[in-house]
């Protein structure tokens, strides 16, 4: 089978990894890719939302089927672009209407709100009901969530007095951000803002692959590490590390993941008549607190994505022992179920290296070393069976003209190692972290370390 992965980051990094592996892929093509994704397949100067490009290059090179790692091309409508077309490829990811779910915040928190799925009270507002949007504000308990409707490159949530010793001036300055945010603080984003009730408590990722006929299967689930200090202190990023399994998501709380939240989603993709083939991305919370009907330790959902998360993947498919590309041919043609999930018991965990300055201005082109140390495996070699090993997953990365690899965004490679449990991984990781090295380099150094209570 001859597949074209979409996009150029770690998580593409990390699918490409693992579609490698398949002894059904006999090509794999990257578009774009970076310096890393070159080490499994063929890179292909094609941006992601170059519809026209990649059905062309898909001819020629007689291409069996695109998984789109991005959410761009697919709220662009990648999907229904291919979809009609006779012997065109597969295309695994959701029809533009159903990429909604990512694309509209006010379209998700409708589609949960309408098959009973448990989330946060919410409103919706425009410029034009900025006064309306003051008084669901008013009813409302500080911290206050709002969010930009549209795609904001993952900058488009505020969280107004999230700190306690905030809250005096907390309802004035949610106010007037709310009246920042509908005056364009966020593009055409934020033309639409959600205003949330504010969830308390400890968040996961669940990932889940569903293939359009009511099948699907829970990947491994993962804890993500957003903010750029230790401590989980400072600005936002688009995700320091992560760690898989997670202790909270045992099976009691997972018992209630499926029952409550993912056989709702599925079965709402079919009566809505969505048509849904790929991953579906839950940003669940596990609540520390009771609120509406809910009550402490039940999960709640965040957000849904409409695609892997990053740097979850990075974890999620060192623990998938099965061969992907098979689950996916089973998407593809509507027969997941007939498809077996195996899930490594181990615990994987990825440190994010980043580029100084990142989340804010930072400089790219700095030349990396220490990549081709021997405790990182290489190429396709699977280190299922040897933990002394890493994995290196690219993600802001590419080659300069004298073909040394040099960094090309903030955040820049990513360290997964397996071990027997969280510390022992993370120690791993960090070996790797200290032996790359390049101008600026910073990591956190305490990821997982949080859920060593639970």
């Amino acid at each position: 089978m001859n597949v074209l992965l979409l996009g150029s980051g770690g998580r593409e990094c990390a699918i490409a990894w693992k579609l490698a592996q398949s002894a059904k892929c006999d090509q794999l093509y990257i578009a774009p890719g970076n310096a890393g994704t070159s080490a499994y397949g063929q890179n292909v100067a094609i941006g992601v939302n170059e519809f026209d490009k990649i059905a062309q290059f898909a001819t020629e090179k007689h291409i069996d089927m695109i998984v789109v790692g991005p959410e761009d091309p697919l709220v662009n409508g990648i999907s229904d672009f291919f979809a009609d077309r006779p012997g065109a490829p597969k295309v695994i990811g959701p029809s533009k209407a159903a990429a909604q779910l990512e694309g509209s915040k006010d379209f998700a928190k409708g589609f949960m709100s309408r098959h009973g799925i448990p989330t946060a009270r919410y409103q919706s507002f425009t410029a034009a009901e900025y006064d309306e949007a003051c008084r669901f504000l008013e009813s409302l308990q500080a911290p206050y969530v709002l969010k930009a409707d549209g795609l904001a490159a993952g900058k488009g949530v505020l969280i107004i007095a999230e700190d306690p010793a905030e809250k005096e001036d907390a309802l004035t300055r949610a106010k007037r951000e709310l009246k920042a945010m509908l005056d364009g603080m966020f593009g055409a984003a934020s033309a639409t803002v959600v205003i949330e009730e504010f969830m308390s408590g400890i968040e996961c990722s669940v990932f889940v692959l569903t293939d359009g006929e009511g099948h699907y299967k829970i990947l491994p689930v993962a804890k993500d590490y957003k903010r750029i200090g230790e401590g989980d202190t400072g600005l936002n990023t688009g995700g320091m590390g992560n760690c898989s399994p997670v202790p909270f998501a045992d099976d009691t709380f997972m018992q209630k993941v499926e029952e409550r939240i993912v056989r709702p989603t599925i079965e709402g993709l079919k009566s809505d008549g969505l048509r849904y083939k790929g991953f579906i991305f839950l940003g669940l919370i596990r609540m520390d607190r009771d609120i509406q009907q809910y009550h402490a330790g039940d999960p709640m959902v965040i957000e849904y994505n409409v695609r892997m998360g990053d740097p979850e993947t990075e974890v999620v498919m060192p623990r998938i022992k099965s061969d992907l590309l098979d689950l996916l041919e089973g998407v593809a043609d509507g027969t997941l179920n007939q498809k077996t999930l195996e899930v490594d018991p181990r615990t994987a965990v990825t440190v994010v290296l980043v580029s100084g300055g990142y989340p804010g201005s930072y400089q790219k082109g700095k030349v990396m070393s220490g990549l081709d140390n021997a405790l990182f495996t290489q190429g396709t070699v699977d280190p299922a069976h040897n933990a002394e090993h890493s994995i290196l997953f690219h993600a802001g990365t590419a080659l300069d003209a004298e073909g040394r690899t040099v960094t090309a965004g903030g955040r820049v490679i990513c360290v997964t190692s397996y071990g027997n449990d969280r510390n022992e991984a993370l120690a791993q990781s960090m070996r790797g972290a200290q032996i790359i090295d390049f101008e600026g380099k910073y990591y956190r150094r305490d990821i997982g370390k949080d859920l060593n209570n639970f």
